[in-house]
């Protein structure tokens, strides 16, 4: 199945329980494509634990959820070693993040001590306890959520663990008349019951090396390297993009093309790509703050500012679009 064939058929499916939220379900598709992370960032009853388990019972992979809270311990994520009595040996009871998709409610909720145990996970695709390293069978995707009103009781994430987000996403509320389908789905029962995989995780493994293949233009490539190198340059940033978040930005505007029936990467990707996979991993001065500049609105000028590639596909790259990917 081809890469667009995936998402295609994955949004449908997705879209019987979460209503209105494409441009969210496209992202989380590219997240998954990129094998990297997606971080959920609005108010509660949006849609977001709907998002990750509609996801995993879509692609038939393991799901399990984390509610975050100040109490929660790091064994708690990760599994512990303890001493089997029967067979007079110590074991491992794996903990919930050895699933494929994890959901990491609230993360914000719990201690910088907790947090930190993601961080290995998230980026090797194993977990160490007691000196035993345990690889996660892929595909595996961490979903975290986090309210962004309320502040008592949490812990603002560390830049190390909101760097390895690859992408960071607002739901919304919902239109008049998508409440209205909300309503009128929920009538008679839960649509989730009746949500069944349409894709096993061996597809996306393969679309997952399928988007290696499509074409960054060096003139893009520039780009790409442009912007980031713009958000350490800026006078109102004091912590820019790191080179995790220019290859994040690379690696997604290819999962886009894919997704989008295209063998090659555009600037509009780019563009589009680039609120989601680099505002988080900005901090702005005190006094940028002060004067009610969001890192948002930063790098909003920052796209503005740097000049857009005006070079003209090949005829051989144009043409390639209309091949499947």
């Amino acid at each position: 199945m081809t890469v667009q064939a995936t998402a295609q058929t994955l949004i449908k499916n997705i879209q019987t329980v979460l209503v209105g939220k494409d441009n969210v379900v496209e992202l989380a598709l590219v997240a998954i494509l990129c094998e990297g992370h997606l971080l959920l960032e609005d108010v509660p009853g949006i849609g977001k634990t709907t998002l990750a388990k509609a996801i995993a019972r879509s692609l038939a992979c393991s799901f399990a959820r984390i509610q975050f809270t100040p109490d929660l311990l790091p064994s708690d994520i990760n599994g512990i070693s303890y001493f089997n009595q029967r067979s007079g040996q110590f074991e491992f009871r794996a903990g919930p993040i050895l699933n494929q998709i994890v959901l990491a409610d609230e993360i914000n909720r719990a201690t910088p001590r907790t947090q930190s145990a993601l961080l290995e996970a998230m980026q090797e695709r194993t977990v160490t306890v007691d000196g035993v390293t345990h690889p996660i069978s892929p595909p595996f995707l961490v979903i975290a959520t986090q309210n962004p009103i309320e502040l008592e009781g949490t812990f603002p994430l560390p830049e190390a663990q909101v760097d390895r987000f690859l992408l960071r996403v607002n739901l919304g509320y919902p239109t008049v008349e998508e409440e209205h389908q909300i309503l009128l789905r929920h009538r008679l029962a839960d649509p989730f019951e009746e949500l069944t995989d349409v894709a096993g995780p061996e597809t996306l493994l393969e679309n997952q090396r399928a988007i290696r293949q499509i074409t960054v233009e060096d003139s893009v490539r520039d780009y790409i390297i442009q912007i980031v190198q713009a958000t350490r340059n800026h006078q109102a940033v004091e912590l820019g993009a790191s080179p995790r978040g220019s290859m994040g930005l690379y690696r997604a505007s290819q999962a886009l093309a894919a997704i989008r029936n295209r063998n090659f990467v555009l600037p509009d990707d780019i563009k589009y790509l680039a609120p989601y996979v680099l505002t988080h991993r900005l901090v702005i001065s005190p006094q940028t703050r002060l004067r009610g500049r969001t890192p948002a609105a930063i790098l909003a000028e920052i796209i503005d500012t740097v000049p857009v590639p005006i070079e003209t596909f090949s005829t051989s790259s144009a043409a390639s679009s209309a091949n499947e990917i």
